[in-house]
């Protein structure tokens, strides 16, 4: 009775507000409707934080938005009588109705995010037997090492975890392939990392072909392990202590609970962040999604998996047929099918791993070129609107991730439309400038005041219209292709890791430097016939702002073309722990305050440096006190790298030294041993930056990054002039033989150094700061590391697989670490 009561109050009411909606007014009343509801959002939001002042701030923002959409569709658009003009204004109408099906979707979804608390992990003999996957493709053995390391050293019992490395780039497809180069890769990297996995103590598994990619991956281990809970974590996802301690116990809460999903937080910006440098002082792109959008969708039972940093439970995966491998985003899929099934999600707001993203923009674009491929598979494939078991907000939940992608067309859009009318006159928006201004432009303003409310501390004023853009003009293609031919997108692994010696323009900046240009003529045109074209009326002044809008946004894509070479050799974090250092002949205790996979930070008193320190005395070694009941571990080799004098205190540089599996162990426990470290970078960074604010940094971005670009685009053209000359000048009579493919790790001729033993020290000479790349260095954090306690292994599982190049290499091996 109550529900029929309520359902029909929401039925009156919205016939209510849209006949209200429908009346028609001034312009000079809609005006001063739109200023009237405006100026008491700003009372709301100054004067009052609470739950019926948000709902009532929302409400008032969108009967705006519908009042304008009303009089978009019934007034603006061109006579049919033209058809060209009426034909593009139909598009440009369509784009805007998508935005807005977004806007409302989203402040259906967000308006009130679920925040949940954590509940006790239970009694460990009561406690869910747990398999961790770390699938793997072609990442490399220092950042498995360490992703390998912290999931054995979670807080949980240790005869109830099981970390399983699931190897996709050393199947015997690969070992066998044509290529005889590509074959001995492929053995070389199955015989390293089963090394790897044999000193680490965990479970190296791979398979006879690659079907079905990831998802193929991950039910190949399904059918090798036993795990009530299984956890899935990306190779470059290393996860922190208490990981489990913060999410298991939901399982035992809820029966038909099949997914606990944490957040994805990263250690180093993506190609936005890295060339804007906005890394650390503004919200990634990511976290508005992971901090409100996956919390407003845990309200409705409607939180998905992302493909890594999540707990699933067996029971529920094999009901399914395990994870779903239709679409290249198993992820989304395998949750859309497990809900459609009456299970349940969970979703906790707690950073517990930490990541990388792509360094290039190349490498981003192929990813999100991914994941907007994946999405439209699923919503061609498998429509939300259709699919039987879904409640009706779990399918405009799952309709609202999978049209998201669609921003590319619209925001392709809104970018040339101003174009029409600046260079061929055509009249897509008819309107005059008093109803651009009641009707247009305070829709614009209260839009932007509803986003800044919801999303304010998580997303800085236009910052998502810059990402769409940047990504738009790429995903375009990638959206007409799975329109084409829905199953034929194939899964592409991201990479990440690449040592950016140098500044330079992307390989993908041509475009953003072809739009760029249109959009300056646009903006020139447009001041040209406004000031001196008889007849144009202030329309064109109208039409010209927002084509210098779009080229401010031009302006700083070209701002995220220009790369930046990198500032780190290996992305590091800062942490608040306590450690010995022992070098010198003396033992001091110190505090470690910035970390990475190739060195850290130290921080101590002055009157404990040792004389001949950095130049006599080099080398030293690193312990650290365990916290929250972690084990003790292994010291760290070190050498001591740069010192520098802070007041009263002295701040050192090390560098870690080749490491062994303990001492990977401990590396693991320095970096990953507080999730709280990261959690206090991510709040840092959200500060609230309002609309005012957002639009001058946009200003300013768009007027300065052309420059930074046009600048590498001349520094690139002039190296390339030089370089061919001198090519040309040297080149010999017959071109030189092509060098073999280097091995996955280098050989180096330092001598081996046997698990648990201390490394050769080096000779001395110059110390390199572990936190900062050198020009020049293309290495890949951990790599060098990862070798010298391999080789012992790799002599012999080399002349072993070697042998068998062809065959099906390794497959019955009695050990329960190696499987095949």
């Amino acid at each position: 009775m109550r529900s029929a009561l309520r359902w029909t109050v929401w039925l009156v009411s919205t016939v209510a507000v849209l006949a209200l909606l429908s009346q028609p007014i001034s312009t000079q009343d809609q005006l001063a409707m739109s200023l009237c509801a405006m100026a008491a959002m700003i009372v709301l939001w100054i004067f009052f934080d609470n739950p019926p002042a948000r709902f009532v701030f929302l409400a008032l923002g969108s009967l705006v938005v519908l009042r304008y959409m009303f009089w978009r569709v019934t007034n603006t658009l061109p006579s049919p009588s033209d058809p060209v003009s009426f034909g593009f204004g139909l598009v440009l109408l369509l784009g805007e109705l998508y935005c807005v099906f977004i806007l409302f979707i989203s402040l259906i979804i967000n308006a009130d995010p679920l925040r949940r608390s954590t509940p006790p992990m239970g009694a460990p003999e009561d406690l869910p037997t747990v398999d961790i996957f770390v699938p793997s493709y072609n990442e490399d053995a220092g950042i498995l090492s360490t992703t390998l390391s912290a999931a054995k050293l979670i807080d949980y019992p240790a005869d109830k975890l099981h970390v399983w490395l699931l190897d996709d780039g050393g199947t015997d497809q690969k070992c066998a392939d044509p290529d005889p180069a590509k074959a001995q890769e492929a053995i070389q990297r199955r015989s390293e990392l089963q090394a790897l996995c044999m000193a680490l103590g965990v479970t190296y598994l791979t398979r006879s072909r690659n079907q079905h990619a990831k998802a193929g991956n991950l039910n190949n281990g399904l059918k090798h392990s036993q795990g009530e809970i299984i956890v899935v974590l990306d190779a470059d996802h290393v996860p922190f202590r208490s990981f489990l301690r913060e999410t298991i116990g939901h399982f035992a809460a809820d029966p038909r609970l099949f997914l606990v999903q944490t957040p994805h937080a990263f250690l180093n910006p993506d190609p936005i962040e890295r060339n804007l440098r906005t890394f650390d002082r503004m919200p990634s792109e990511n976290e508005m999604f992971y901090s409100v959008t996956q919390r407003g969708l845990d309200k409705w039972n409607g939180s998905f998996f992302c493909g890594s940093a999540a707990l699933l439970r067996r029971r529920a995966l094999d009901e399914a047929g395990g994870f779903s491998g239709v679409t290249i985003t198993e992820d989304c899929e395998t949750a859309f099918e497990l809900h459609s099934r009456g299970w349940n999600s969970i979703y906790v707001d707690t950073p517990l791993i930490a990541g990388l993203q792509p360094d290039t923009l190349v490498a981003f674009i192929g990813q999100r070129s991914r994941w907007c491929q994946g999405m439209f598979q699923i919503l061609m494939l498998k429509n939300p609107l259709f699919k039987r078991g879904l409640h009706p907000i779990q399918k405009l939940a799952y309709l609202s991730s999978m049209t998201f992608w669609f921003f590319p067309v619209p925001r392709m859009i809104f970018m040339f439309a101003p174009m029409l009318h600046i260079f061929f006159d055509l009249k897509i928006f008819v309107a005059s400038v008093d109803e651009s201004i009641a009707y247009t432009a305070t829709y614009i303003v209260i839009n932007l005041m509803m986003q800044n409310y919801v999303y304010g501390k998580f997303r800085w004023p236009f910052v998502s219209e810059l990402y769409e853009y940047v990504q738009g003009l790429y995903l375009f293609r990638a959206i007409i292709s799975v329109i084409v031919s829905p199953r034929k997108p194939t899964f592409n692994v991201t990479a990440k890791g690449a040592a950016l010696d140098q500044d330079h323009l992307s390989p993908m900046a041509w475009p953003y430097f072809a739009v760029y240009f249109i959009l300056l003529i646009g903006c020139g045109t447009a001041l040209y016939r406004y000031l001196f074209e008889p007849g144009v009326t202030n329309l064109m002044l109208v039409v010209g702002l927002w084509n210098f809008f779009n080229l401010l946004t031009a302006g700083v894509a070209l701002g995220v073309a220009a790369e930046r070479r990198t500032t780190e050799a290996s992305p590091s974090l800062a942490i608040d722990r306590q450690g010995r250092l022992v070098f010198g002949g003396r033992a001091l205790d110190v505090a470690i305050e910035r970390a990475s996979a190739l060195g850290c930070t130290i921080r101590f008193g002055a009157e404990g440096l040792p004389p001949g320190a950095g130049s006599t005395h080099r080398m030293g070694q690193l312990s650290v006190v365990p916290i929250d009941g972690a084990p003790v571990q292994v010291p760290l080799p070190v050498e001591i790298g740069e010192i520098t004098q802070s007041g009263d205190e002295v701040v050192v540089t090390l560098q870690f030294q080749p490491l062994d599996p303990k001492g990977y162990g401990a590396l693991a426990s320095l970096m990953y041993g507080d999730a709280g470290a990261l959690l206090r970078f991510q709040q840092s960074r959200r500060r609230h930056k309002n609309i005012l604010s957002g639009t001058l940094q946009l200003i300013w971005w768009g007027l300065v990054e052309p420059f930074r670009a046009a600048s590498y685009a001349f520094k690139a053209g002039h190296a390339s002039t030089e370089e061919a000359a001198s090519k040309a000048a040297k080149a010999p009579a017959v071109l030189p033989k092509p060098e073999a493919k280097a091995p996955l790790l280098a050989q180096r001729p330092a001598p081996f150094t046997a698990p648990g033993d201390t490394p050769p020290t080096p000779p001395p000479g110059p110390s390199d700061n572990p936190l900062v790349v050198r020009q020049g260095s293309s290495r890949i954090p951990g790599s060098e590391a990862a070798t010298d306690w391999v080789r012992l292994m790799l002599e012999f599982e080399n002349d072993r697989l070697l042998e068998g190049a062809g065959k099906q290499a390794n497959r019955g091996s009695s050990d329960p670490l190696v499987r095949t």
